[in-house]
């Protein structure tokens, strides 16, 4: 089985990376694969708590982050240092989720097949 690990670096709302990453991630599970998340820099902002894209324009794709674990995506790792330098607490993202120091998540890189950066 194939490893694969999907890295969110920019935020939610004025690209399509995000809801790209996601598709793929959710596409890439559905065909056996181990799929891991790692949410780093702008890209825990797709995480948070509330959010209301349409008032901005923007489709609501942040509401299918709920359907990971029906795809058995259960590997979600959140930079603590990212979180730090956001002003964020555990308390403002909306899944479970491990938070992680970088030195981890380049760890965790080691144990995958493939990194995708989004």
């Amino acid at each position: 089985m194939k490893k694969l690990c999907i890295v969110f670096s920019q935020g939610p709302h004025g690209n399509a990376k995000g809801r790209e990453a996601l598709d793929l991630a959710l596409l890439s599970a559905s065909f056996e694969q181990q799929v891991s998340l790692v949410f780093t820099d702008e890209g825990i902002l797709n995480l948070l708590k509330n959010q209301a894209p349409e008032t901005v324009g923007a489709k609501d794709y942040i509401a299918t982050f709920g359907a990971l674990p029906l795809y058995d995506i259960e590997t979600i790792l959140v930079c603590e240092a990212a979180m730090k330098e956001l002003a964020l607490t555990e308390h403002d993202i909306k899944l479970e989720v491990q938070f992680c120091s970088s030195q981890a998540i380049a760890e965790h890189f080691n144990h995958v097949d493939e990194v995708l950066v989004f």
